[in-house]
């Protein structure tokens, strides 16, 4: 046995080159932990960091504001990691810095080729240990984030969210169910408010998890899905006839409806998160009426967790810094529900589909659990497709409702139904849009902001193994606390 690999030499590492936020990574620490390296004294732009590692051969990069990167100035090579860079460390070496000049054997590279999908890789369910969710984050820069993102969405109203122009669609309750599925389906939208005209009022919201909810009930029948059955329910039967609108008792025990959840064009973008997280709600409509009553108010905007992440990452593009935990990778916050490592428990559960498996179960997974997606995956638990609540609008094509069973259709052939009919909402391309666990929350929070986008599948670089979901409500949540 060669004892000189129990002797842990002191060396520090430096990165040179600026940035607000480093990290150093390296096969010293099987390329499982990210080390914070400080700002080095009168030289701001200089950031070191002092770690303890074996005599030998070693690897490391640096990971700069969320960015994987190595020093050029440095020895460098290609690995299985990417571009890395080198050092070999003698039994006998005095603690120093790295060596300032490439080392002769090493081709140099001259460009940068970074690979954020092979040097991900050391992220392994087994032997990585990931931390809990704030214990790497400085309470002070968790504070600041939270408070700046805060002062943000108080500051501006929804009014900022209405575009210069658009369409809002909006249902009469007195339609048929059928009918209104037909128009989400053909409109390419995942709700739409319900309007009474008796009433003059927006009174609730229709959506897919309708849909859903009547094709359980029906099935629940033993009786096949029939046109004729949808052609009898208008919207308001629905709702009043399944108690859908979620009655609830007042003090005298009477019934009482849950009024709907709806917004002002000049109340704030926080106060619209809140509603949409605490009712958990895919869209707030925004209303405004200029009698003093509130009658017959104007339908301007459909608000979204979306819209306001675009708000949110427009204003802080071109100033990232000011926000410290948009640098960190998402591994390191545990932003998001993950698969648990070996041993571990975990309060949110990560849903996974086969594609044998019966619509029904679909189905009943996403109301229970009340998810919005669930990740399609084959025997090794690697990323096939995704079935969401919008694929359920599918099935109104060619009016394939109508002579299915939900527990013998499986995932794959109801894919199969709506292949060509992907709604502009979430076009096909959009479908399984994935991030990796080394990625920053700054380029999720980009990602999410993209149209349609409305969760990023977290997997494995090269395998495509699924090892979490992030979801727009998982990073308001965070940035909100």
């Amino acid at each position: 046995m060669d004892a000189s690999r129990d002797v842990l030499i002191p060396m520090r590492f430096v990165w040179p080159s600026g940035g607000s936020s480093v990290f150093l990574c390296g096969s010293f620490n099987r390329w499982s932990e990210l080390v914070r390296m400080t700002p080095v004294e009168g030289c701001p732009t200089v950031f070191q960091a002092i770690c303890s590692i074996p005599p030998g051969f070693h690897q490391y990069k640096f990971c700069v504001d969320g960015d994987w990167r190595h020093d050029e100035h440095q020895p460098f090579a290609t690995s299985e990691y990417g571009i890395v860079n080198t050092i070999f460390l003698a039994a006998a070496a005095e603690p120093n810095m790295v060596p300032g000049s490439p080392s002769p054997q090493l081709p140099a590279i001259p460009t940068m080729d970074l690979d954020n999908e092979v040097i991900t890789q050391f992220v392994q369910r087994g032997d990585q240990t990931l931390p809990d969710t704030v214990s790497r984050i400085p309470d002070a820069d968790l504070a600041v984030s939270r408070h700046r993102v805060s002062a943000f969405l108080a500051t501006h109203t929804a009014y900022e969210l209405l575009p210069e122009s658009g369409k809002v669609i909006a249902l009469d309750i007195e339609l048929p169910v059928k009918q209104a599925f037909h128009i989400l389906h053909e409109q390419g939208i995942p709700t739409a408010p319900l309007w009474d005209f008796c009433r003059g009022q927006f009174v609730g919201v229709i959506s897919v998890v309708d849909f859903i909810l009547i094709l359980r009930e029906l099935g629940n029948r033993g009786s096949s899905l029939t046109e004729e059955e949808l052609e009898t329910h208008s919207i308001a039967a629905w709702k009043e006839g399944k108690a859908y609108l979620q009655r609830q008792l007042d003090g005298q025990g009477r019934a009482i409806t849950k009024p709907l959840v709806h917004a002002g064009p000049y109340d704030n973008l926080k106060e619209i998160c809140l509603k949409i997280l605490q009712n958990n709600v895919a869209t707030v409509p925004i209303l405004h009426s200029a009698s003093e009553d509130g009658s017959f108010p104007q339908l301007l905007h459909m608000a979204s967790l979306s819209g306001i992440l675009k708000c949110l990452c427009r204003y802080f593009r071109h100033c990232s810094s000011s926000l410290p935990v948009l640098q960190l990778p998402i591994f390191a916050i545990q932003i998001g529900t993950w698969v648990p490592n070996i041993g571990e428990s975990n309060s949110r559960q990560l849903l996974m589909l086969r594609p044998s498996d019966s619509l029904s179960v679909a189905l009943n997974l996403l109301i229970e659990a009340q998810v919005s997606s669930i990740p399609i995956v084959d025997n090794n638990d690697s990323l096939l497709d995704i079935y969401s609540r919008s694929d359920i609008t599918a099935l109104a094509k060619d009016k394939a409702y109508t002579h299915m069973n939900l527990n013998e259709i499986t995932i794959h052939q109801a894919l199969a139904l709506g292949q060509d009919s992907y709604t502009p909402y979430e076009p096909r391309s959009q479908r399984c849009q994935m991030c990796l666990p080394s990625d920053s929350l700054h380029k999720v929070m980009e990602r999410l902001a993209n149209p349609g986008t409305r969760r990023l599948i977290i997997v494995e670089a090269g395998s495509k193994r699924v090892e979490g979901i992030v979801t727009l409500g998982d990073v308001f949540k965070f940035l909100l606390g």
